[in-house]
Parts: structure tokens; sequence; C-alpha cells
């Protein structure tokens, strides 16, 4: 039984559609990612369920009852789902765990169990402007969890961290599922965020779902280059290209799609334009007529060296 049905939400401005019908569902403990650009309606879709914004049109439905927004409720916000946004503020001043006592309604053992979770222990003592950004975040995400939400929104999580402090928070978020039960919804622009967590990718473009399906599918099966590019580097074959490649079955390709060959009747010939170190590999950029492929391989290559390129097993 679905924990959230979103059932065609729409959301108007003056001008614009911020969403025109909106449908999905999401099962318990079922992790689900939105993707879009910038102004697609991400963060207004994350409101509008948590009960923060007023939808024009359409419901939300959860755990069976529907989701009053804020005009339909004195206070705003379902007491069971818990949202975090993008840009937050903690109280000033305050060590904390004062911060997290004024909000506590759990038993110390349990709160306790939430500050390791969180990995906040060694930061009770500290006061909120002594913090990091990946500290703060951390400590306004255990706030929420001492409330017992049902369902967690999280609204660019990650943006703004640097990588060692992305990888703990990554691991606070998977421990969350894992060992509290609760479900979450992931809003982030990172395809690397988002491929390596969710179960489910809804796609967002204007307002509007343009794919949905698994990481996978998202990744390998776009159906435009909009939804290609939100998810790293590709090519659209042309025609010809396919062609010369003996390959039919889609026109997106990813640069480790390709690989390194000798000349053969599948093959396209190029120049080798540059080359980015990646760590265990490169990125070799080859000039194809008139379009710059990407290619990651572990070979070595050289600037201007002429080079053959086919499809590994021709997909």
């Amino acid at each position: 039984m679905d924990l959230l049905h979103v059932k065609a939400v729409s959301k108007q401005s003056e001008h614009r559609f911020l969403l025109k019908n909106i449908t999905f569902s999401q099962s318990r403990l079922q992790r689900i990612a939105i993707a879009g650009e910038t102004g697609s309606g991400k963060t207004t879709l994350l409101k509008i369920i948590a009960g923060l914004e007023q939808p024009n049109s359409g419901e939300v439905i959860f755990q069976s009852k529907k989701v009053e927004g804020p005009e339909e409720t004195l206070v705003a916000g379902h007491p069971s789902i818990a949202f975090l946004p993008q840009y937050f503020e903690l109280p000033k001043f305050l060590r904390v765990e004062q911060v997290l006592s004024y909000a506590s309604h759990v038993s110390s053992g349990e709160a306790n169990r939430l500050f390791r979770l969180c990995q906040i222990e060694k930061l009770l003592l500290r006061k909120t402007n002594e913090l990091s950004g990946g500290e703060r975040q951390r400590i306004a995400l255990c706030r929420l969890l001492i409330g017992q939400p049902s369902l967690l929104l999280l609204d660019e999580p990650f943006s703004n961290l640097d990588m060692p402090l992305k990888s703990k928070l990554k691991d606070v978020i998977q421990n969350i599922s894992t060992k509290l039960k609760i479900t979450c919804l992931l809003v982030s622009h990172d395809p690397d965020d988002m491929l390596s967590w969710a179960e489910e990718i809804i796609v967002l473009k204007e307002g509007k779902v343009v794919q949905k399906g698994t990481p996978e599918e998202i990744y390998r099966e776009p159906v435009n280059t909009y939804v290609a590019g939100l998810f790293g580097r590709f090519l659209r074959l042309t025609d010809q290209q396919q062609k010369s490649l003996g390959y039919r079955k889609r026109s997106i390709v990813r640069p480790e799609d390709f690989k390194f060959v000798k000349k053969n009747r599948y093959s396209l010939g190029g120049t080798v334009q540059e080359i980015v170190f990646l760590g265990n590999s490169f990125e070799v950029k080859v000039l194809i007529g008139k379009n710059l492929v990407s290619i990651k391989t572990t070979r070595k290559l050289k600037i201007t060296q002429p080079v053959f390129i086919g499809l590994k097993g021709r997909l």
C-alpha cells in the first residue's frame, strides 16, 4: 500500500504553471529522487507535499488521508512529514544540546541514539555559530528526526558541501532509511547523489513530469537530451554516425559506451583534442567530423593523435 500519493497536483503563479498535473506514488521505505533544472518546480512540489504550500488543484494523500494546505488549516505543515529546506536557520548563540532539547519529543535514550546516527555526539556543547555547514546540516536533520516523522523531504541536502562532508551526510541519510525506517524523498541536482541512492527518479521540466523510472532507465534510456544532460555527458548520434557504427537501438550514448578500436567497418575516425585525468581513468575528447566525443578510458594517448572509436559490443 502506498504511503504517499500525489494526485494531479498543479500550482500556478500569475504568469505560468509552477507545477502541472503531477502524479506519482511512493511506498513505505521507497527511495525517490526528484531531478530537474533550476525553476522546474522541485522545491514547490516538496512544500505542497509537506502541507506548507497550497496547490491550485489536485491533492496529496498521505497515510490514506489528505494533506491539508495552509489555506485549510490553522498550523501549516503535516506533523508526520518533515521538510528540510535547502536554506535553513538554527537559533543563534545557543548550544547544540539546547537547540535539540527544545525540539525533543523522545526519551533521552532515543535522543542519544539519534545523536549517534546523525554523527553529532561531539558537537552537543558547541554553539550554533561555531559550526561548519555540514555540521549545521546534520543538526538541523537531527532536530527534525526528534519529531519522529514518517516521511522526510530533503531539498538539495548535499549542496555546498565538500566531498568528505557530503560523504558523511550520505551515510546519515542512508541510515535514516535502514535504521529508523523513515521514508525519504530527495531533491538534488547532482547525478551521483541520485543515481547511487534512489530506487526511482522523477524528472521535472517546467513543472511537468517528463520521465519516471529506475536510475538505470533514466541514465541509459533518457527520453530526450534534456533528461540525458541532467545525468552526465552524452552524445546524440546522427543517422550517419549510427549507420557507421552499426547501431540502431538509440541515438543517445554515454562516454563509457565508446571504446578505442582498430579501424574496421563499424568505426569512426577522429583526432584526440583534449585529455583530462580523472584519477582511475582518463576522459579523452575526440573530434569526429564536427562533433567532440568524450570517451572514458585507461589508455594513455596524446593530443592530435589519430584514433578510431567504436561502441562496446555495439551495445
